[in-house]
């Protein structure tokens, strides 16, 4: 199986995002967000961030959460431009990863299963 340069440059950037959100986003509403994925593209423009918020959250918290993302995608882009060497940084596209919610629901699900035996 082959390691496409797009999953190579995927995982990188999911490392760098992450210490970016993690020590020089200071904006509030992206504290707790962790990066979950990246998928890019094969021509490398366009890249989809999945990210999930630690803890439980509403709606209002999730809305706050890509409000945040979406004011500092320039600055992290920008920041991302700086520190990798490729000619383009590709656009970034966050997105709320739902796989999670998912995963909890199936095991509350599964555990409830469990005790009416």
């Amino acid at each position: 199986m082959d390691y496409k340069r797009s999953d190579r440059i995927a995982d990188l950037l999911q490392q760098e995002i992450a210490e970016l959100l993690l020590r020089r986003v200071k904006d509030p509403r992206v504290a707790g967000i962790t990066i979950t994925g990246v998928d890019v593209t094969s021509d490398l423009q366009n890249a989809k961030i999945f990210y999930c918020l630690m803890g439980t959250h509403g709606e209002q918290e999730r809305a706050h959460a890509s409000e945040g993302l979406k004011k500092a995608a320039g600055f992290i882009r920008q920041e991302l431009g700086r520190r990798l060497y490729m000619k383009h940084v590709p656009r970034l596209d966050f997105r709320y990863d739902t796989s999670f919610e998912y995963g909890d629901k199936i095991e509350r699900l599964l555990k409830k299963l469990h005790e009416d035996e």
